[in-house]
């Protein structure tokens, strides 16, 4: 059965926080602040109590006057923006932020359990969602931004959809998803008590410049965090955040084992590759791939993903292999799985009943159903139709590693507003060459025909080109009903499909609008 957690008790002291070794019984390891390549593995450190405060050491926001107004004023703003059809799921919070400042951090700080912070490169949502979806199992009240609009004003945003009139959040701990830069926003009002950094890649370069940068942005996160912070030891430039820890926060990691390691490449690894590939070896190539020396076997993972299969997989947990079905599409989410399957053992270890059960947790991950667009399946007059997010070279060559084209028509939808990235030349790092047998059915968006001529240098044929999205939507679903539809998309243009098809089909109310 569940095990049923409640909030932790009121008489909890704050200020007594003791750090010891974990003994054997219990399965933790010690010291999180070993570095990575050292000789003996990096263990865990336990921390015994800590203080309730989701904001432990930073106090919340003294509450304004007029603070009694701010939900109301905050759901007016989304109110209308979805009558006019402005779609965006950030905008009350965005009113919000400007009018009452310190709403967010004193909304969060009285939950007992405080926040859960996920973020790094891919897979942010759909591992959100696979955290959320667990800890509510286990008998947690959990509030989430489900939406997958991660910037702060859109945890804002999601918030005045759950405060009461008077602003109180009926939760026991909150699992937020953040971009990584606006992570670092996120921190500076309300320091997380667990935190997830899942991997570091190439992405968006104008917003965050080279992967260096991206991961001294997690740095920030990692420093803040006061409870504990799992890590990936598959990617070296995650693993050294272990570090960055304060003295006393626990280091947790996730993994996997040698024999799938080829299925997820790092991000120098996959450069590397490409690399090869244009026959150059230089010394400076050699230095700059460091995973091609980096050892993630000498960090001890809480959860590592074993074996891959079709919508199955096996977990290792305290030296059991437990083997599960899953609902979630894609390699790459299976891998996400295993670290959320860390952060719930984390949180759930703080509660009175103490860690879930390794069966428990399982079970509760084969019923976790894909985000919305990472995976998702609409049904557009019985033909499904699946949409699959793609934001980065690495993020889109797994997802056509994961779905082969066999059997399905194919449209690709590249937008490069703000929330996309201006920079698309990303593309130009993604290998398309498997879709040359079905080719591509569609291609959309505001670079339609960029997307085009990437496509034509790997010899993929293209049978329509049209940069009015909506309408290049309709044409595509409506076209023979009888082969089902795989829309790789990025995120506004997700967003604009999801909008259009709503207006065909049911399509689940994601509260982004329609």
């Amino acid at each position: 059965m569940t095990q049923q957690l409640s909030p932790v008790s009121g008489d909890r002291q704050d200020s007594n926080v003791t750090v010891q070794p974990a003994t054997a019984q219990s399965g933790q390891q010690q010291s999180g602040q070993q570095q990575p390549g050292q000789q003996q593995p990096v263990q865990q450190q336990t921390v015994i109590a800590r203080p309730a405060s989701a904001a432990e050491s930073t106090p919340a926001p003294k509450r304004p006057w007029y603070a009694f107004a701010t939900p109301t004023i905050g759901r007016a703003v989304r109110h209308a923006s979805r009558l006019l059809h402005h779609g965006g799921s950030a905008l009350p919070g965005k009113v919000v932020e400007r009018i009452d400042p310190g709403f967010l951090a004193r909304t969060l700080s009285s939950l007992p359990y405080g926040v859960v912070l996920v973020s790094g490169t891919n897979g942010k949502t759909t591992t959100t969602r696979m955290v959320a979806s667990m800890l509510s199992d286990m008998g947690l009240r959990v509030f989430t931004n489900p939406t997958g609009s991660n910037f702060t004003r859109g945890v804002v945003s999601s918030l005045l959809t759950q405060v009461s009139t008077f602003g109180h959040l009926h939760a026991d701990i909150a699992v937020l998803e953040l971009d990584e830069a606006y992570a670092v926003h996120f921190v500076r009002q309300v320091r997380p008590r667990y935190a997830l950094l899942l991997n570091v890649m190439r992405d968006q370069l104008d917003r965050f410049g080279e992967i260096d940068n991206t991961a001294r942005l997690l740095a920030h996160v990692a420093r803040a965090t006061t409870g504990t912070v799992v890590l990936n030891r598959e990617d070296p430039r995650i693993a050294r955040l272990a570090s960055e820890v304060q003295l006393g926060v626990q280091v947790r990691y996730f993994g996997l084992s040698q024999a799938l390691r080829s299925y997820f490449p790092s991000d120098d690894d996959m450069h590397n590759t490409d690399m090869q590939a244009a026959e150059v070896q230089t010394a400076e190539v050699q230095a700059a791939t460091s995973s091609a020396t980096y050892d993630p076997d000498r960090l001890n993972a809480d959860v590592t993903l074993t074996h891959v299969g079709d919508h199955e997989a096996t977990y290792r947990i305290a030296d059991r292999d437990i083997a599960t079905s899953v609902k979630l599409e894609g390699v790459y989410n299976l891998f996400n799985a295993a670290a959320a399957a860390t952060v719930v053992r984390a949180v759930t270890a703080d509660t009175p009943q103490g860690v879930a059960s390794d069966d428990d947790l399982i079970a509760s991950l084969s019923r976790v159903t894909p985000a919305f667009g990472r995976g998702e399946t609409i049904s557009v007059g019985g033909t499904p139709v699946e949409l699959l997010l793609v934001k980065n070279p690495m993020g889109f060559r797994l997802s056509l590693a994961s779905f082969p084209p066999a059997g399905h028509d194919t449209m690709i939808i590249i937008n490069d507003e703000y929330a996309d990235g201006r920079d698309m030349s990303w593309l130009w790092d993604v290998d398309f060459t498997g879709l040359r047998g079905t080719g591509v059915a569609a291609v959309s968006g505001t670079r339609a025909w960029d997307m085009a001529l990437r496509l034509e240098y790997d010899q993929v044929p293209v049978s329509h080109v049209d940069t009015d999205l909506e309408q290049a939507v309709a044409d595509f679903v409506a076209a023979d009903p009888t082969t089902p539809k795989r829309i790789y998309c990025t995120y506004t243009a997700m967003l604009r499909t999801r909008a259009k098809l709503s207006h065909i089909t049911d399509v689940a109310d994601a509260g982004v609008g329609r």
